[in-house]
């Protein structure tokens, strides 16, 4: 792990907002009014996608992709001006959370600033021509990080940004050399010190494949050396094989087993159900009951909490990268009040230092969790399908509280009658 690696942002929770398509006018000052919300819903750093502004060269859509960055040192005219952005930034940190902005460091569009001003920080094809490594990337050329010249552009930039705000999530973060990430987080701590870095590893499927192809994609365990928290992609493909009915929940549960002893003792993975570039959860679970089921258990995962602006509402489709798509709040659904209860739970009830066990009743779709930590067990029981079963939990007998609604639980022969509703509850260790 990064050896400044805070632990205890294993305890927070990171709201992710795509400006454009937040509110209706997708800009930066008409996000200040709904930060109280956010905050009230249990956040403590807000992740804004990409803000730069965007290439119009092979844009994609009709606004173009934001991940097809411009200008690494701009911000996009269409949310406003650099003074909006720093005044959102104030109003956030005056609500006593963080700012973390998204930085997309493999490529820029095709009409770069950068591209215009020194073309050699590029990469070159077989036809020599800038291009990309990855072909389906039609909008964006990459950045070849051989030439020592781009490091230094791409530090200075770093810190000019973290003289604002207070993380970077890095995209495709795998695709950047090591050693550079490195350097970047050496620099940028001397500017700000205690930020925090998050990298968007990629699909372990997608880097095997692009290794093959000699594409640099580096391992989840070298990422840690740089990054304080990184995506679950690792084991992302079989949750995605579960929801599809193609893998057991066992499946899923043990490759967290096997990132609890793989990983350093301090590592951190990103937990979500959905983010930008995955399907919205509430598309594959359509009852709201198995839904509750999910979000509690997402919030007991040893982990930073990810949740995507429009989670809470229980939006089903995935705003568009390339249009304008406001979130829907006016669905008649909300998970705000759980979600608050959850956050709750999690600061107050769950430990940084915790271990974490899981196992998975797989007739019932019911997941067992089991973290440990300051001489208290806590427990967690989550029914996926909300099917009522009896279940063998890890504690003696007796009665205990559910931590989320109040409600009694009562151990019996080492088991607990699981109606369907998920359970959270404490006991010595």
């Amino acid at each position: 792990m990064a050896k400044n690696t805070d632990i205890a942002l294993r305890q927070q929770v990171i709201y992710s907002i795509y400006v454009r398509s937040h509110t209706e006018e997708g800009t930066f000052l008409s996000v200040i009014p709904d930060l109280d919300r956010i905050r009230a819903l249990g956040a403590d750093i807000i992740w804004f996608m990409p803000i730069h502004p965007i290439g119009v060269k092979g844009k994609k859509g009709s606004l173009g992709c934001p991940y097809a960055n411009r200008d690494y040192r701009a911000v996009n005219p269409a949310y406003g001006t650099m003074e909006d952005f720093r005044a959102l930034v104030d109003e956030i940190h005056a609500r006593g959370m963080k700012v973390m902005i998204d930085v997309v460091y493999n490529h820029t569009s095709p009409d770069s600033v950068l591209f215009e001003q020194h073309p050699e920080f590029f990469y070159r094809g077989p036809n020599g021509k800038p291009g990309n490594k990855i072909g389906d990337w039609s909008d964006v050329i990459d950045l070849d990080y051989r030439n020592r010249g781009l490091w230094d552009y791409q530090i200075e930039s770093l810190c000019f940004w973290a003289g604002i705000v207070d993380g970077f999530r890095c995209d495709v973060a795998s695709f950047v050399p090591l050693d550079f990430w490195k350097e970047a987080r050496e620099a940028v701590e001397r500017v700000h010190p205690g930020f925090v870095w998050l990298a968007e590893t990629v699909h372990r499927t997608f880097g095997l494949q692009c290794r093959r192809q000699g594409i640099y994609s580096m391992r989840d365990s070298e990422a840690f050396e740089a990054f304080d928290i990184e995506y679950e992609y690792d084991i992302r493909e079989i949750f995605d094989a579960w929801l599809y009915g193609r893998a057991p929940l066992s499946h899923y549960l043990d490759l967290m087993n096997f990132q609890e002893v793989t990983y350093p003792v301090n590592y951190n993975k990103l937990r979500y159900l959905e983010n930008h570039d995955q399907p919205r959860i509430a598309s594959f679970i359509k009852s709201e009951s198995d839904l509750i089921n999910y979000t509690a258990m997402l919030y007991f995962f040893k982990g930073t909490t990810l949740l995507y602006a429009g989670q809470e509402f229980e939006n089903d489709h995935l705003p568009s990268l390339f249009e304008k798509e406001p979130i829907d709040r006016n669905g008649g659904k909300d998970l705000s009040a759980l979600m608050a209860r959850l956050y709750e739970i999690k600061k107050t009830a769950l430990d940084a230092e915790d271990d974490f066990l899981a196992r998975a009743d797989d007739e019932h779709a019911i997941a067992v969790l089991e973290r440990v930590g300051r001489g208290v067990r806590k427990l967690g029981v989550f029914s996926l399908r909300s099917e009522s079963a009896e279940i063998e939990v890890p504690a003696p007998d007796g009665d205990y509280v559910n931590l989320i609604d109040g409600g009694a639980v009562s151990v019996k022969n080492h088991k607990i009658r699981c109606a369907g509703r998920p359970i959270i509850f404490t006991l010595p260790a």
